[in-house]
């Protein structure tokens, strides 16, 4: 794994619980400022089974980056209700939630 993902996936696993971090964000915390599509690429490679809070992450308008119809708007959707960070009609509590 190269140190950019390292970098990466390490401000990721440090998002706290029920909030959120655009990709843009975390590519500035990660010392990659302007790479958000380069944080995007990551998290897609990301295993499906993997622990990291992926799903705290979502576009800097506030929303999910996945086609709505698709399971992954759909899982992103589930977690971050579970968290508080959305409801149920599909609402981001983006500036509510927003970190850091």
């Amino acid at each position: 794994m190269s140190e950019a993902a390292q970098q990466v996936y390490a401000v990721i696993q440090g998002i706290p619980e029920g909030r959120l971090c655009s990709y843009g964000d975390i590519a500035r915390l990660a010392g990659l400022p302007g790479q958000a599509r380069r944080v995007g690429k990551l998290l897609s490679q990301t295993p499906s089974d993997t622990k990291l809070p992926w799903f705290r992450v979502i576009n800097a308008q506030g929303k999910i980056s996945f086609p709505i119809a698709s399971d992954g708007y759909q899982r992103q959707l589930n977690a971050l209700i579970q968290e508080g960070s959305a409801d149920v009609s599909g609402k981001i509590y983006w500036r509510q939630r927003r970190w850091p």
